[in-house]
């Protein structure tokens, strides 16, 4: 493909003790392999130290005067869609990731976004939250979702038997396929859009 999608997984966690680096890396790893012909990438949030919102407006309306904000803002347009990997803290998104999101609008619309989730219900109260968000965006949210919970999470995690995730991977891989099938398509449309 001359022109290949360019989709971003983001780590969505910046705390030091977090999980997130390996459904990430696995993530990564099962999307390049399924998907060849796009380009995925690794973004984590934890390199990018954006300070509290506090612009005058969205970008959409003013531009950013962080320093920060606008070399997340540069990061975030090289993409044509997003995979968000994410914890869920108190049934919803981590603040970081809050932040994040409300660091920029014009670069987030009019793309697709996904998301990988673990925790005890598999991040699904925040990845229902992550959608309502980007719909606001103006981002496509997809259907399908890999949701890592219950037991899968417990085998992997720390917490519990720290497994890597090839232990549960043929738990995960038929919504893993699925989510990249959506943003495939999604990312394709909307790409020819933009355009």
């Amino acid at each position: 493909m001359t022109n290949p999608l360019k989709i971003a997984i983001i780590l969505s966690s910046t705390r030091p003790t977090r999980l997130a680096d390996k459904p990430a890396q696995w993530f990564l790893d099962f999307a390049r392999a399924n998907q060849p012909e796009t380009e995925f990438e690794l973004v984590d949030l934890r390199d990018y130290d954006l300070p509290f919102f506090d612009e005058v407006a969205s970008n959409a309306w003013a531009p950013s005067q962080s320093a920060a904000a606008v070399a997340w803002q540069k990061k975030l347009a090289e993409f044509d869609g997003y995979i968000f990997v994410t914890a869920e803290y108190n049934h919803s998104i981590t603040g970081a990731l809050k932040n994040a999101l409300d660091q920029s609008y014009v670069e987030w619309a009019k793309k697709p976004m996904g998301a990988v989730g673990y925790g005890g219900v598999g991040a699904a109260r925040a990845i229902e939250q992550l959608r309502l968000i980007a719909v606001e965006l103006q981002m496509v949210p997809v259907r399908n979702a890999v949701h890592i919970a219950g037991g899968d999470f417990m085998a992997i995690s720390p917490m519990g038997k720290n497994a890597p995730i090839s232990e549960i991977e043929d738990h995960i891989a038929g919504s893993a396929k699925a989510l990249l099938a959506d943003i495939a398509w999604w990312g394709k449309a909307t790409k020819a859009a933009r355009g």
